[in-house]
């Protein structure tokens, strides 16, 4: 059964960091194929993406614009790892953080909590 696990929310200070990581296991097909992102859901708001990687089938990385510049999304092919660098947070990135992964199929985690707040 497939699994996307997230860890490394937490509470931090309005300027910090954070380090979040998805370990996946289970995939239908290998970690490589999947084109990988990361999203978050804040109360009351859609769920949004907030940067993404391509694939063995290319894609690159997106980033969308409120976490340019402060966010870097990274994935180890070795380990079936994807991770988000979380700089200069602010109180507005508050809200939970989902895994996906997609190629042929896709998969979510179950998310993870990040609180901005002094």
């Amino acid at each position: 059964q497939a699994q996307l696990v997230e860890s490394g929310g937490g509470l931090v200070q309005p300027g910090g960091s954070l380090k979040l990581s998805c370990a996946t296991s289970g995939l239908r097909f290998r970690f490589s194929l999947y084109a990988m992102a990361w999203y978050r859901q804040a109360p009351g708001k859609e769920r949004e993406v907030v940067a993404s990687v391509g694939g063995d089938g290319g894609g690159g990385t997106y980033y969308a614009d409120p976490v340019k510049g402060r966010f870097t999304i990274s994935r180890d092919n070795y380990k079936n790892t994807l991770t988000l660098q979380m700089n200069s947070l602010k109180p507005e990135d508050t809200a939970i953080y989902y895994c996906y992964g997609h190629w042929i199929d896709s998969y979510w985690g179950h998310g993870t909590q990040v609180t901005v707040s002094s």
